[in-house]
């Protein structure tokens, strides 16, 4: 009779490990989904102040006309829906870093540095950015939650079974690290 029982709870033992890690794993790719489904919630948001904040510039900015086109284009390209995950933070970046880079340009423009729109604009959209930077830091918190699972031992060898593969964490680029040339940002 005891024997009986051994065997019962190893088999038991030898179900429930598989679905808890199956159930683990499931669950991880699903937060890093739903992290990055906020990530684009406020992407969005973003995209949406760009096109006021442009025309409220415009009428001041003449120099930076090419800049503001610019912008103007990257951020129709975001909001396409068939974009790649990767294609996505690839535009994001590009965009962040112009959009830094007309707020600085601002101080030569002394009429819409006090436009009360423009400010609206400005603290909406800094307001944006930091709801953004703090999705981001919880989309890498998840990324780095799912990828250990994905390669620790034993979830390792589930995840292998699902295919599942790493993500990759939202990271600034090179050009990002540096200090941010106002001037070649007009010159295009």
């Amino acid at each position: 009779m005891g024997i009986w029982i051994a065997i019962g709870v190893a088999i038991l033992i030898l179900v429930i490990i598989p679905v808890v890690m199956y159930n683990s794993l499931v669950g991880k790719k699903n937060q890093v989904a739903n992290v990055f489904g906020t990530i684009d919630a406020m992407l969005k948001k973003r995209y949406d102040l760009i096109p006021n904040l442009v025309a409220t510039a415009q009428q001041y900015m003449e120099h930076e006309r090419g800049t503001l086109t610019e912008i103007t284009a990257l951020r129709a390209k975001a909001i396409k829906p068939d974009l790649a995950d990767d294609e996505k933070v690839a535009i994001d970046n590009r965009l962040r870093g112009m959009l830094g880079g007309i707020m600085v340009a601002v101080e030569n423009y002394p009429q819409l540095k006090a436009n009360e729109n423009f400010l609206h604009l400005q603290r909406s959209l800094n307001e944006v950015e930091e709801q953004i930077s703090a999705a981001r830091r919880a989309y890498n918190a998840s990324v780095t939650d799912y990828n250990n699972a994905v390669e620790m031992f034993p979830t390792n060898i589930m995840a292998s079974m699902m295919a599942y593969k790493e993500k990759r964490l939202f990271e600034i680029t090179d050009k990002e690290r540096e200090n941010v040339d106002v001037a070649s940002l007009f010159k295009k």
